[in-house]
């Protein structure tokens, strides 16, 4: 059911899936193993599948001296993990689409990315290789195996242990952290790295803590600054919403042009914790856009959010014609790039010169970067002048010029919508789906958007049903058309426990807390390490075949499982009182505490995990009934805080108190005073002075800031 390998089932290659059958057919024939890991979406995918897959020729020597393997890696991140840090380790760097050679016991003696179909660009031509690694595979035989073993060894030694010398957690950390930030910092143009560019929102979760902790202004400066100019980037979505993958210059503006989930997701959380602390609008409406554009085209009108969506699509001007391959026609960007007549002629002359001085059109074109001449009279959109300046350019009242360009951006969505769409990747995957719940259960919360609430638990509803064996306690990864497959890996467990607690803070739904510690609980037997500390990727039982058992040690595009599972039960543990999460955690955080202190920028939601075990978190207890207006009140008051480490309950007089009061036994006498929602702020379950003012319980918070 995978999108990524039906996009190969009619090449002439003779594609097995990762399994058992194609392992025997290696072994019987003696043949070497090519693994090829991509993903759907994936562009050099779609090149090397058109280039060298879909030949004939190419198929012929494949598939006479290979056994060859497709393998999604976002099915299957454990397969992934291992054979990209084989090839890292080989050739210095790796990327997708993953090109290794494996002996018939799996392990990887050759590897690499991308090959062209012929010698280009410093790179040896796909074929040659496969002749040459066949040639000495007859001829070197014993050569190989040696090589390939000697590397599963280091491997194995590097995935299953940890190097470093495990100490107490330390808030040093924390320091070495943000001036490791900013020392790699863009003062230009925001962003913590040269070209490419990518959004990283683990690095702003960290800061933002860092900024609560220390009130260091230049912490919430750098993050919002980044915030603002990816938001006025051609990597923002300036018409639809929603962020793309990276940005292949260091302005922002020229992007790679996939849509991933997990980003959006995350960014999204991003957007809406700056506009709790700065109340910039701005923020507040880029988190609304990049939400309305996943509810818009990345839903499941049961529940559940799509992956993501295709860098390439067929140019508008090819919509219709008869083509001999549709897939070769296909051209990064044409679905959101614009030449100015076609602006010009959508919005009428006026409007569209005001839009094309706002958005940086020009009538040549405005990609300063095109390698691949893909952006030929083409204008990829940014906010190349502030509303300010349209408004002096044109004359126009300021209430005028914003009412023109957000009409002007509904009309050029709609023409947009008439064009050929990029390909969706359609399956439901759990661990992102965790993710994108947080984002819309927090988002509900701070800008009060009942939607937002309905789309996080319909979509947790739709896992819940589908993808988790209640009776086995066993999620499963991926759904699609009807199938769940694969048993769910840490990072499944870790992310969708965090959307569940901020569901929880957002609905007081205590089914959602009470599922949240049971797959906590799940994901403690399975993946955690009781002694040495970490969360492995993979179950005991996931795969016998994997050469190891890994941790994930970095926060990167994705955070660590180990890193947000840190934080789930840290969060936990204040609702439940449990020393089993709290003790899981502070193992965690010591295994990793050097590498958190020597390399800061590789684990940045760990920071954030043990910014948290290092504060007091405040316990913050509403007595009263979520819908009515005096509970809403209090809410609100907390809501506007950015107050990163409390957890929040609400206690009614519902069937759901009992559940809670079984949990957490202090809560027993929490009630409302006097018949009006009151509001008891605690620490280590001792409380304040309960209060039922929404203006007293401002002052408690904001004196209770961290």
């Amino acid at each position: 059911k995978s999108p990524y390998l039906q996009q190969h089932a009619h090449n002439p290659v003779d594609w097995y899936p990762w399994g058992e059958e194609a392992f025997a057919k290696a072994k019987k024939e003696d043949k070497p193993i090519f693994l090829s890991i991509g993903y759907a979406t994936c562009h050099w995918c779609h090149v090397m599948e058109r280039e060298s897959f879909s030949s004939p020729e190419t198929a012929v020597l494949l598939n006479k001296n290979f056994v060859a393997i497709k393998v999604d890696r976002e099915e299957r991140p454990d397969v992934d993990k291992i054979y990209m840090t084989a090839v890292q380790a080989m050739t210095g760097s790796g990327g997708w689409p993953l090109s290794v050679w494996l002996t018939p016991d799996r392990q990887p003696f050759f590897g690499g990315t991308y090959f062209p179909p012929d010698a280009r660009w410093g790179r040896p031509g796909f074929p040659q290789i496969l002749e040459k690694i066949a040639e000495a595979w007859r001829t070197d035989r014993q050569k190989i195996v040696e090589s390939g073993q000697a590397l599963s060894q280091r491997l194995i030694e590097h995935l299953s242990t940890e190097s470093g010398v495990s100490q107490a957690p330390e808030a040093a950390a924390l320091d070495a952290g943000y001036k490791a930030f900013e020392s790699s910092y863009d003062v230009a143009r925001g962003g913590f790295s040269g070209a490419p560019k990518f959004p990283m929102p683990v690095n702003m979760n960290f800061m933002l803590r860092y900024y609560a902790r220390t009130e260091n202004k230049k912490a919430l400066d750098m993050t919002a600054h980044t915030l603002r100019e990816m938001a006025k980037g051609g990597i923002y979505d300036q018409v639809g919403g929603g962020f793309h993958r990276y940005s292949t210059d260091e302005k922002w503006h020229v992007p790679h042009f996939e849509k991933m989930l997990y980003d959006n997701a995350q960014l999204a959380i991003n957007y809406v914790e700056a506009y709790q602390i700065t109340k910039d609008e701005d923020f507040a409406r880029v988190a609304r856009e990049t939400l309305d554009y996943v509810l818009r085209d990345m839903s499941r009108p049961e529940g559940g959010f799509y992956s993501a969506e295709d860098a390439d699509s067929l140019p508008p001007e090819l919509k219709g014609k008869i083509l001999d391959k549709g897939h070769e026609h296909k051209a990064e960007g044409a679905f959101y790039v614009w030449e100015k007549k076609e602006i010009l002629q959508a919005l009428g002359t006026e409007n569209g010169e005001i839009f094309s001085f706002q958005y940086g059109v020009k009538p040549e074109g405005n990609a300063e970067s095109d390698p691949h001449g893909e952006f030929k009279d083409k204008n990829i959109l940014y906010v190349a002048h502030s509303l300010e300046e349209t408004v002096r350019q044109f004359r126009k009242k300021p209430k005028d010029a914003a009412r023109i360009l957000e009409e002007s951006r509904g009309k050029l969505l709609t023409v947009r919508a008439a064009r050929p769409r990029p390909q969706k990747d359609d399956k439901i995957l759990v661990s992102w789906n965790g993710l994108m719940i947080s984002a819309y259960a927090r988002a509900s919360s701070v800008l009060d958007e009942a939607r937002y609430l309905e789309a996080a638990e319909k979509a947790a509803r739709f896992i819940q049903k589908n993808l988790y064996d209640a009776k086995a306690r066993r999620l499963y990864r991926r759904w699609r058309e009807g199938e769940r497959k694969v048993f769910g890996t840490a990072d499944d467990y870790a992310f969708l426990v965090q959307g569940l607690l901020d569901l929880y803070e957002a609905s007081f739904y205590p089914a959602w807390l009470a599922w949240a510690i049971e797959l906590t609980e799940e994901q403690n037997k399975l993946f955690h390490d009781a002694e040495k500390g970490g969360f492995y990727m993979t179950a005991q039982d996931h795969d016998k075949a994997l050469l190891a058992r890994v941790k994930e040690d970095s926060d990167n595009v994705e955070p660590a499982a180990g890193s947000v599972a840190a934080l789930n039960l840290l969060r936990l543990a204040q609702y439940t009182d449990r020393d089993d999460f709290r003790t899981a955690a502070e193992k965690t955080l010591i295994l990793y505490s050097a590498q958190a202190k020597e390399q800061p920028r590789s684990l940045p939601q760990m920071l954030a995990a043990l910014d948290f075990y290092l504060s007091k978190p405040r316990q913050i207890v509403i007595a009263g009934s979520p819908e009515k207006d005096d509970t809403r009140e209090l809410l609100k008051r907390v809501r506007q805080r950015y107050l990163p480490n409390k957890i929040l309950i609400v206690v009614d007089d519902g069937p759901g108190r009992q559940a809670l009061v079984r949990q957490m036994p202090f809560l027993k006498n929490i009630v409302p005073i006097q018949g009006k929602a009151t509001a008891y702020v605690c620490v280590n379950y001792a409380c304040d002075l309960p209060t039922a003012d929404p203006a007293k319980l401002a002052k408690i918070l904001e004196g209770a800031k961290q």
